[in-house]
């Protein structure tokens, strides 16, 4: 700004020289003219006034003498006069030009120094927006030239304040919409590098942003398979969904992944986008689901068939003899009761499922309980000869639960107990507190859990020995419908065993303030 400032005052300043210049030369060259004009009026009206007077005074000249004074006296007297009046119009233009140069020179300095302020402030705001800087304002005067330009800037930075404020809102939207959604999201380049990536793609792979983040998509690491999708959706940049198994940390993960190509402005290709729906949890339901059909087909089958075989059996005529009549219809019998109870613990499990399933919490004593429970369960204890010893560690347990259903849960357990252990054993019964919960622990001498089925024991029809469980009519459903009724009580079950030794089952209830 300061270099064409220059610029201007020189060019500027040769051109007020060339005028004034010009202008001298022009006042130079008129004149001489003025002046010769001057002296000859001044000239023939002396002589006109100088013959008068000799004609008034009666003096006779004759023509020489008239000629000799008309060319001597005007000659001698006006070249003095014209020569010195030259010099001093000649030093008086000169100081006056040099004089209007030098007004002028300031003059234009002061008007491009008041413009060209204006305009290096204009500038410098046009930079520092240029450069990202949107609070930066030029100043605003009503008397400048550059006044309806410093507004016109003023607007455009307000509107790009307000445009990068909404872009940055939609940003942090967006960002936060990315990592907080449930599935993984990982956005990859023209050239593979990752551009975009989610907490929840971190978390599936356990990696860290610095590690995935412009990295290569094939170089950070990650199953075979999900490589694979995502060549396919490069290839053919078109949408694709497909259900892919990944080894993650040697877990076995089920993923719903969808891929779509990024096209941007006049179908300008960006990159692919990948979703990942982590479906494992609905894989397991549905394999539950599926064993359960299975199960509850299996279970019901086993007696309605027994009960149609000796069925027939009878009416074929075997209810001839007496005493195949009765050991049929005791069979029978059983296979009923089987069945019966078999439907009434669906139907139970399937009540304490429901949603809006509730118990009765009230205060009620622990000791009680279990007590209550083995008088429930003597006859499966004496059927064995098997001997309870109960300890309590607490002389008052009191918890807030519902009597009815933590009997159930007790004695469930308790005939658990009785049936996966040998004739004449102990089961210890101890009941304590323990924190904030009362404790009931059931301890067997059975044949124990190997450790790879404890996270099983709990699901439905699931049996430790089936064959044991079922030859003493369990449903495979009592410690499903043990966990339930527990969580339901807002407490804990945990089970302790090592095979061949004995199981430890240890209820923990809430107790009551």
């Amino acid at each position: 700004m300061k270099s064409l400032k220059i610029r201007l005052l020189t060019a500027f300043a040769f051109v007020y020289a060339v005028i004034l210049a010009g202008l001298g030369f022009v006042l130079g060259q008129l004149f001489p003219v003025y002046l010769e004009n001057t002296i000859r009026s001044n000239s023939g009206q002396l002589h006109e006034n100088l013959t008068n007077y000799l004609t008034s005074e009666n003096i006779k000249l004759n023509a020489k003498q008239q000629n000799d004074i008309q060319n001597l006296l005007p000659s001698s007297f006006l070249s003095e006069e014209l020569t010195e009046t030259r010099w001093h119009f000649w030093l008086v233009l000169i100081i006056a030009l040099i004089s209007v140069f030098i007004l002028l020179m300031l003059t234009t300095n002061h008007l491009f120094k008041k413009l060209s302020s204006s305009v290096e402030h204009v500038t410098h705001t046009a930079l520092e927006l240029a450069q990202g800087n949107y609070r930066a304002r030029a100043f605003e005067t009503n008397d400048g030239a550059t006044t309806q330009l410093s507004k016109s800037i003023n607007v455009l930075a307000r509107n790009l304040q307000d445009i990068m404020l909404t872009r940055e809102v939609e940003q942090e939207r967006l960002k936060t919409l990315i990592d907080n959604m449930g599935s993984a999201l990982v956005m990859i380049g023209r050239e593979g590098e990752i551009s975009v990536v989610n907490n929840s793609f971190l978390s599936v792979f356990n990696r860290e942003y610095e590690d995935v983040q412009h990295h290569v998509f094939r170089e950070i690491g990650v199953d075979q398979s999900l490589e694979e999708f995502v060549d396919y959706v490069f290839m053919t940049e078109t949408p694709y969904r497909k259900q892919i198994l990944l080894v993650i940390n040697n877990q076995i993960r089920h993923m719903e992944v969808y891929g779509a190509p990024v096209i941007g402005e006049h179908g300008h290709w960006l990159g692919v986008v990948i979703v990942m729906h982590d479906i494992t949890e609905l894989k397991k339901l549905e394999q539950v689901r599926k064993d359960f059909v299975a199960n509850v087909s299996h279970e019901l089958r086993t007696p309605i068939t027994s009960i149609k075989g000796f069925s027939e059996t009878l009416i074929d005529g075997a209810y001839k003899d007496e005493e195949t009549l009765l050991s049929f219809l005791d069979i029978m019998y059983k296979e009923s009761n089987r069945l019966q109870s078999l439907v009434q613990d669906l139907l139970e499990l399937s009540k304490i499922e429901k949603e809006g399933f509730t118990v009765d919490l009230v205060k009620t004593s622990l000791t009680e309980i279990v007590n209550s429970s083995v008088e429930m369960a003597k006859i499966q204890i004496e059927e064995k000869e098997m001997t309870i010893n109960l300890k309590q560690k607490d002389e008052e347990v009191q918890v807030l639960g519902d009597t009815n259903r933590l009997t159930q849960v007790v004695v469930n357990l308790l005939v658990n107990a009785v049936t996966y252990s040998k004739p004449q054993k102990q089961i210890d019964i101890t009941v304590s507190i323990q924190g904030n919960y009362g404790a009931v622990e059931i301890r067997d001498q059975g044949i124990g859990i190997q450790k790879s089925e404890i996270p099983r024991v709990f699901e439905r029809f699931y049996r430790v020995d089936r064959a044991r469980s079922r030859n003493s009519g369990g449903t495979g459903l009592g410690l499903a419908i043990v966990k339930h009724l527990v969580e339901a009580h807002e407490g804990k079950i945990v089970v302790k065993s090592e095979e061949g030794v004995g199981t430890t089952m240890r209820v923990l209830i809430p107790l009551a303030r």
